[in-house]
């Protein structure tokens, strides 16, 4: 026989569970479970309205960090700087390609033949639709490489291009500009 004091406590809704609605992720679960609890076992709407706040607040704070990833000048600035550091490497796998095979690769896919690891595509295009390979072509024998930047347009002065520190640019084949 149960005593009648432990009944009312095994009956009443675990509200303090709630608590770890306020946990990113761990929220949505709890808040989830909180939810059928809430509409099944005590039908309790207090219960209902902590559950779904658990589910509610998880998707509330992904989505914020996605969008401060992907839509902040903090985040452009930072893609920028990787697509700048990714454009150095670049130029060093370009001239490596015609030291191995005698002329430059007619599309930056075949630096990947040889070195699987080489980036050629472009962090910050990522972020915008179409392409998202850098802007590479050969023009007589040397070649174009750059990224069109955050607008994704080709030629406007978001443009990167790498910075390269020789001073003598005759010893290697990219030119800045068609």
């Amino acid at each position: 026989m149960i005593p009648e004091n432990l009944q009312t406590v095994k009956s009443k809704p675990p509200y303090l569970l709630g608590l770890l609605c306020l946990i990113p992720l761990i929220g949505a679960f709890v808040g989830f479970g909180l939810l059928l609890f809430g509409i099944f076992q005590y039908k309790d709407k207090w219960l209902i309205a902590i559950g779904a706040f658990g589910i509610v607040f998880t998707v509330a704070i992904y989505g914020a960090l996605f969008y401060a990833s992907t839509s902040s000048f903090v985040a452009d600035k930072g893609w920028s700087q990787l697509s700048q550091h990714q454009l150095n490497s670049l130029i060093r796998d370009v001239e490596f390609y015609k030291l191995e095979n005698g002329e430059y690769p007619d599309s930056l896919t075949q630096l990947e033949k040889g070195n699987p690891l080489v980036g050629i595509n472009d962090p910050v295009q990522g972020l915008n639709s179409g392409s998202n390979t850098y802007i590479y072509e050969r023009v007589n024998g040397k070649y174009l490489l750059f990224s069109p930047g955050i607008d994704g347009k080709a030629n406007t002065k978001d443009d990167l291009y790498p910075q390269i520190t020789i001073t003598d640019t005759s010893k290697i084949g990219w030119i800045k500009y068609k």
